[in-house]
């Protein structure tokens, strides 16, 4: 599987939910950290180190657009992609532009659109980098703020998704 290597922080207050994306991001031979709320997933980022962050948005404690809002505030998380996995209203949606978040993915979503996703996501991180993707410090000096290609996000499936940057309105 080329370029499968990655590690992924699933953030979900649902155990079962957090198992599901586990085991098919580990199918795909990514690894996988959980964390059962936002305020979970900033105790141990820095020590994860992932390549991409998935949030639940509805959870106790901090909820995923805060914890998305925080991570983009934090100079050593700021280019972290954040996928959203949640089922979203509009101003969730919206919400989550505003703080920079790099894609949603509505729940129910089909188990290969959420792999595509991950696996875009950490690509783009990678910039070049083929595969070795394995949490190092990510934020060299990349400007990864580019939404050009967020086009590649546009994909049909069992959820929406939405990506950020490709609306101009």
């Amino acid at each position: 599987m080329p370029g499968a290597s990655g590690r992924v922080l699933v953030v979900d207050d649902n155990k079962v939910i957090r198992q599901l994306i586990r085991v098919n991001l580990e199918l795909e031979g990514l690894e996988v950290v959980t964390a059962a709320d936002g305020a979970e997933c900033l105790d141990v980022v820095h020590q994860v180190r992932p390549d991409v962050i998935t949030l639940d948005v509805v959870m106790p404690r901090l909820d995923g657009l805060r914890t998305a809002a925080r991570l983009r505030n934090d100079p050593r998380t700021r280019n972290l992609p954040i996928a959203i996995v949640s089922a979203c209203s509009q101003y969730e949606v919206e919400a989550g532009l505003g703080v920079g978040v790099d894609v949603f993915l509505a729940k129910p979503f089909e188990p290969v659109e959420l792999v595509r996703i991950v696996r875009e996501l950490i690509e783009r991180r990678a910039g070049g980098q083929r595969g070795e993707a394995g949490g190092g410090g990510g934020d060299v000096d990349g400007p990864e703020d580019g939404p050009e290609d967020d086009s590649q996000f546009g994909i049909g499936g069992g959820g929406t998704t939405t990506p950020v940057g490709g609306a101009a309105g």
